[in-house]
């Protein structure tokens, strides 16, 4: 089971995120046919998703990141259900190199917040924490990880901390040194869970600990594409059933398709 846990730790200066999405980066990989570096790729991200989507405040929350690289794109977004979902377009075959890391925060009611950070290396965990560093200034330590074998997903999830405002260099030292534990986040995941982790490394520590339980869920639905549609108007929808039979739409993140032919199109309108 997909598990999150958020707690503070050492005093309550620090944020602590501790996840599993094994079972969430399955799905991904099953939907789109992933294996090797693919797989990986989207599933360190689609964690990263899962992470961001866990501190949304509000209900109509949501957050999306996306990375372009000279390999590749992708792209992954989550809401405050924990509802994630993401794809891949290019292989990534060389790693995350070339390009850039884009966050975008929607809290349902203003004007949403983006942030960008240049890619730094072939690891989702220090692009991400370059992207805290520069976009929201936030210090954060991250391990996240998806160890893929013969095209399945043995174990995927991390380890995140923030400091929280007036952390103590003690704390800060505390919480560097336990982040050494996870240098290989995926093989403790292996080893633990997230249940076994939040208690052989943080026992007695945890503070205000919730647990969340993310899962692969894309918000498609016929009904929204035919609100996305409509807007082309009468003459545009009927030259595209003239050109190609009918009218498609293809959803990337569940990679599911979506026709609509003559007889629905005159219902629609």
């Amino acid at each position: 089971m997909n598990k999150l846990y958020k707690a503070l730790i050492y005093g309550q200066e620090v944020s602590l995120s501790v996840l599993e999405t094994t079972q969430l980066v399955n799905e991904a990989i099953k939907i789109h046919n992933l294996s090797g570096n693919s797989a990986k790729t989207l599933g360190s991200l689609l964690t990263c998703a899962a992470f961001m989507s866990g501190c949304l405040k509000s209900d109509k929350g949501a957050v999306s990141l996306t990375i372009k690289a000279d390999g590749g794109s992708v792209s992954v977004s989550g809401d405050k259900d924990l509802h994630i979902r993401g794809y891949i377009d290019g292989t990534c075959k060389d790693g995350l190199k070339g390009g850039y890391l884009t966050v975008i925060k929607e809290d349902g009611f203003f004007r949403p917040f983006v942030g960008a950070s240049e890619l730094v290396s072939n690891d989702v965990s220090e692009n991400l924490m370059q992207y805290f560093h520069i976009s929201e200034q936030i210090e954060t330590a991250v391990a996240i990880d998806a160890k893929i074998v013969d095209g399945k997903c043995v174990a995927a999830g991390g380890v995140v901390m923030q400091l929280m405002p007036g952390c103590s260099q003690e704390n800060m030292d505390r919480a560097e040194e336990r982040m050494q534990a996870f240098v290989k986040v995926a093989d403790v995941i292996e080893k633990y869970g997230a249940d076994g982790i939040i208690r052989e490394f943080f026992d007695g520590e945890t503070k205000y600990c919730y647990q969340y339980f993310p899962e692969y869920k894309c918000n498609c639905s016929r009904k929204k594409i035919e609100g996305v549609i409509v807007p082309l108007g009468k003459e545009e929808l009927y030259n595209i059933i003239k050109d190609e039979g009918a009218v498609k739409v293809h959803c990337h993140y569940c990679n599911k398709d979506y026709k609509f032919t003559r007889e629905d199109i005159d219902k629609l309108l």
